[in-house]
């Protein structure tokens, strides 16, 4: 008696295709992935921009402090809400760098690097009124 054995397996050809297929995908969804990520991170610290400058405007105004006063991360620490994560940083934005604060009219700076780590999605537009440090 003869016995028939099919044997269904998936060839080294399909395999590749069904590779290269994947890295196409791949290639295209990534950097989209990539950009949507730094616009939010651009968009996050955009609105911690906005948290210190209204908490430098509380301090100036309860502590009576006006022009070209400076503020020391201590004393606006105070008027940022405890337990977030800007409230238990050093300053810091969520790339690492220290956002640029010191002086009551001028308010708070974005730092350099922050800016040139996200330039790409966030022009200098974006961060309008917000200045960008040295």
């Amino acid at each position: 008696m003869i016995k028939h054995t099919s044997s269904h397996a998936f060839t080294l050809v399909e395999i590749m295709i069904v590779v290269a297929i994947i890295a196409i995908l791949a290639s295209i969804a990534l950097p989209s992935f990539i950009r949507a990520r730094n616009r939010s991170q651009a968009t996050h610290i955009l609105e911690d921009l906005r948290i210190i400058d209204a908490a430098i405007d509380q301090y100036a105004i309860e502590n009576d402090k006006s022009g070209a006063q400076s503020v020391m991360w201590d004393d606006i620490r105070l008027y940022i809400k405890t337990g977030s994560r800007l409230y238990n940083t050093s300053a810091t934005d969520i790339l690492g760098n220290y956002f640029i604060s010191g002086v009551v009219q001028e308010g708070v700076a974005l730092s350099r690097d922050t800016f040139d780590s996200l330039s790409d999605v966030a022009p200098l537009e974006f961060w309008s009124p917000f200045a960008v440090g040295p």
